[in-house]
C-alpha cells in the first residue's frame, strides 16, 4: 500500500468521524428523543387498554343481545346490563339505521344515523370513465369515528352508536340544507352532530356541539380520537397513470406549502403538530377534512391496492382533535368533497386574510415550473375556454400563442444552426488536416475559427434551454386538467387518457410493462414528428466531434424518439397532442426561416465581421475566444503533467 493510499484512507476517516460529530445530537435532542420514545411507549400502553376494554364491552353487548334473542328478560335488567357495558351513553347503543340526504346542483350527501357520518357521497354532474353515477365513497368504503372515555371508564366508539334526527331536515332562505343528528346519554347531556350542505357548493360544514358533556365523560376531556378512512375508487380509464396522481396530501397550520405521501408504495407518516387539513386526493376528485381550528397530530397511513381490485388506494387518519366539555364549545370542521378544478379550489381563498387561507389548490401539482401554469399556462387555458368548449380547438390556440411567444428564440436557435451549416466546408477542411487520434487538437481548431467568424455553438443551445420551462410546464398541467376529463376530439373520446387506437388483453413481457396493453396514436404521431424534426435540423454541434462521437450523438438522437414514445404512451391524449401540435409548428417555422436565409450572404457577412475584428484588435474577446483561451491553457498544461510522468 504506497503513502497516497494511506493518506486518502486517513482523510476519508477524517471525513466520516469529523460527519458524526457534527451531526452527533445535543443534549437537549436526547432529552427530547428520549422523552418521545416514553410518551409513546404511555400512549400504547393506553391504547391497549381502551382495545382491552372496548373487547369486554362489546362481550358484553353480544352477550345482552344474544340473551335478549334467546331468553325473555325484563326491560329492567336489560337496562342495567345496557348500562354496565356502555355507561351513560347506554341511551344510544340499540336504535334503528335510518339515512337522510342532503342535496344541491352539485353534490347528493346520504347521512347515516348509525355512526351520524357522511354514509355515501355523489358528483351530480360527473360519471366515471364506463358511465356510471360519479361516488367519491358509498357505504362501508369509507368510515369516520369519535372515540370517548366515559365516567364510568367505558370506551365508547360512535360508529357503533345510534343518533336520532333533532327535527327534520332544514332549508334556509338561501337554500342552505341542515340536519342535527343527536347522540343522546340517560343524563341531561348529549351530542349533536350539525351538518349543513350550502345551496351550491361542494363544501359541507361540519360542527360537533356538546351539551353538558361533563356529566358523562371526564371533566379534564379536552382532545377526542377521531378515525377517518376511505377506500379510493378507480375513477378513470388508466389505471396506472390514475395510480400515479392518488395520494395522501396534508398541510401543516401556519404553512403555505404542502407535503405528500408516496404514490407508489404503502406509506405511514406521524405528524406531532398542528394541521389544518388532510386530503383523500385522487387523480380528479378528492375528499378533504378542513379543522376551523387545528387537528393536533395524526397518523397517517396511504396501501396501494391490488391491481385487480375496484379501488386505487386506501387511506386513513387516526387524529387527535380539539374538544372542550366545560364550555360546550363547538369542534368545527369543513369537508370539501368535490373535483380537483384549480379555480374552484383557489376561490375558496379569494378575499380572505392571508393568515386564513386554505391553500387547497395546492394538492394540484403543477412542477418545477408551477409559477408558469400558475400565472400563464391556466388564465390563457381558461380564456380560450370561454369561447369553446371543444378542448382540442383549446389546445390549437394555446399552441399557437406559445409558439408565437417564443419564436424569437426559435429564430435565434435557427440562425446559430445556419452559421454553423455554412460553416461546415471549412469544419470538414479542419478535419482532414488533423487525424481523428487528435481530438484535443481538432476540438481547439474549430473553436478557433468559431471564435474568428464570431460564431458560438452555445448560442443555440441556450434558446432551447429557455424554452424548456414551457415543455415541463404543459408536462404537469395536462394530467392535472379536469377540463380535459372526457372531453372527445378527433378520434381521442377522452384526452384526459391515452388515446388507444390498437389494444390487447395479453400480457407482453417488456412490451405491456413499458407500454402497457395498447398503443396511442397522438404519441405515435408525436414521435414520428420528432423523429422528422431531427432529420431536419441535424445536430450542428457534432461538425468539431470524432467520427465516433458523431455516430454515438446520432444514435442516441434516433433513440430520443423511441424514449419518448414508451414514455408517453399511458399519458394523456392531450398532452402528446400538443407536443405533436408543437412540433408542427415548429417544423413550419424552420421552413419558413430557411426561405428567409441566404447561405452565401450569411457567409459573407460573417467573413466580412471576422475582417473587422481582424481590423480591430483592441476590442474585447468574446465569449468563443475565452473558450478558447482556456482550452489552450488546458492543453499547455495537460502537455506539461505528461511531461513530468
Amino acid at each position: 500500500m504506497d503513502r497516497n493510499t494511506i493518506i486518502g484512507f486517513v482523510l476519508i476517516a477524517a471525513v466520516i468521524i469529523g460527519f458524526a460529530l457534527l451531526n452527533r445530537p445535543s443534549e437537549e435532542e436526547v432529552a427530547r428523543q428520549r422523552e418521545q420514545r416514553e410518551l409513546r411507549l404511555v400512549e400504547e400502553q393506553e391504547r391497549r387498554e381502551r382495545e382491552a376494554a372496548q373487547r369486554e364491552a362489546n362481550a358484553a353487548l353480544a352477550a345482552v343481545e344474544f340473551e335478549q334473542r334467546e331468553s325473555e328478560i325484563d326491560d329492567e335488567e336489560l337496562q342495567a346490563r345496557m348500562a354496565d357495558a356502555f355507561g351513560t351513553f347506554s341511551a344510544s347503543a340499540v336504535g334503528e339505521e335510518k339515512f337522510f340526504t342532503l342535496e344541491n346542483e352539485r353534490l347528493r350527501v346520504v347521512l347515516n344515523s348509525k355512526g351520524g357520518r357522511i354514509y355515501s357521497a355523489e358528483l351530480k354532474n360527473f360519471r366515471t370513465h364506463d358511465g356510471r353515477p360519479l361516488y367519491l365513497f358509498d357505504g362501508d368504503e369509507s368510515l369516520m369515528n369519535f372515540t370517548m372515555l366515559t365516567n364510568a371508564n367505558r370506551i365508547i366508539h360512535t360508529k357503533n352508536m345510534y343518533f336520532v334526527p333533532v327535527s327534520p331536515i332544514m332549508t334556509d332562505e338561501k337554500g342552505n340544507q341542515t340536519l342535527i343528528l343527536r347522540l343522546k346519554t340517560t343524563k341531561d347531556a348529549h351530542i349533536d352532530f350539525v351538518y349543513t350542505l350550502p345551496a351550491d357548493d361542494y363544501m359541507v360544514s361540519f360542527s360537533i356541539v356538546p351539551h353538558n358533556m361533563g356529566k358523562a365523560i371526564p371533566i379534564g376531556t379536552n382532545s377526542l380520537e377521531m378515525q377517518w378512512a376511505s377506500r379510493m375508487r378507480q375513477q378513470e380509464r388508466g389505471r396506472r397513470f390514475e395510480e400515479r396522481y392518488t395520494r395522501l396530501t396534508y398541510r401543516f397550520a401556519g404553512e403555505t406549502g404542502v407535503e405528500r405521501m408516496s404514490e407508489r408504495r404503502n406509506d405511514d407518516v406521524r405528524l406531532t403538530t398542528r394541521v389544518s387539513w388532510i386530503a383523500f386526493k385522487g387523480q380528479f376528485f378528492s375528499s378533504i377534512l378542513i379543522a376551523d381550528d387545528a387537528i393536533l397530530s395524526a397518523n397517517l397511513r396511504s396501501v396501494v391496492e391490488q391491481s385487480n381490485s375496484p379501488f386505487i388506494k386506501s387511506y386513513s387518519a387516526d387524529m387527535v382533535i380539539p374538544f372542550d366539555v366545560m364550555n360546550n364549545t363547538p369542534t368545527n370542521f369543513r369537508m370539501f368533497l368535490g373535483p380537483n378544478h384549480y379555480q374552484t379550489l383557489a376561490n375558496y381563498d379569494r378575499g380572505v386574510a392571508s393568515e386564513d387561507r386554505l391553500f387547497l389548490r395546492k394538492i394540484i401539482p403543477l412542477g418545477w415550473f408551477g409559477f408558469i401554469n400558475r400565472f400563464l399556462i391556466i388564465p390563457m387555458f381558461n380564456f380560450f375556454g370561454g369561447f369553446t368548449a371543444n378542448m382540442g380547438i383549446v389546445i390549437l390556440l394555446m399552441t399557437l400563442v406559445i409558439r408565437i411567444v417564443l419564436a424569437p428564440l426559435s429564430h435565434k436557435s435557427f440562425m446559430s444552426g445556419a452559421k454553423m451549416r455554412v460553416l461546415k466546408p471549412e469544419i470538414d477542411e479542419i478535419n482532414e488536416k488533423i487525424s481523428a487520434d487528435k481530438p484535443a487538437e481538432r476540438q481547439q481548431a474549430t473553436m478557433k475559427l468559431y471564435s474568428k467568424m464570431g460564431v458560438s455553438p452555445m448560442s443555440g443551445c441556450l434558446p432551447m434551454l429557455i424554452q424548456m420551462p414551457f415543455l415541463i410546464s404543459m408536462f404537469w398541467f395536462f394530467p392535472t386538467a379536469i377540463e380535459l376529463r372526457q372531453a372527445s376530439f378527433l378520434w381521442a373520446a377522452d384526452l384526459s387518457t391515452y388515446d388507444a387506437i390498437i389494444s390487447w388483453n395479453m400480457h407482453i413481457p417488456l412490451i405491456s410493462n413499458l407500454l402497457g396493453n395498447h398503443i396511442s396514436l397522438f404519441c405515435l404521431l408525436m414521435a414520428i414528428t420528432t423523429f422528422l424534426m431531427q432529420k431536419l435540423n441535424p445536430p450542428t454541434q457534432g461538425a468539431a466531434m470524432g467520427g465516433d462521437q458523431m455516430k454515438m450523438m446520432k444514435m442516441m438522437m434516433n433513440f430520443m424518439p423511441i424514449m419518448l414514445f414508451f414514455f408517453l404512451n399511458s399519458f394523456p391524449a392531450g398532452l402528446t397532442y400538443y407536443y405533436f401540435l408543437s412540433n408542427l409548428f415548429t417544423a413550419g417555422q424552420t421552413y419558413i426561416t430557411r426561405g428567409m436565409i441566404n447561405e452565401e450572404k450569411l457567409l459573407a457577412e460573417l467573413r466580412a465581421k471576422s475582417k473587422l475584428k481582424k481590423d480591430n484588435p483592441n476590442k474585447k474577446p468574446s465569449f468563443m475566444e475565452r473558450l478558447e483561451k482556456m482550452q489552450r491553457e488546458q492543453q499547455k498544461a495537460m502537455q506539461q503533467r505528461n511531461k513530468k510522468r
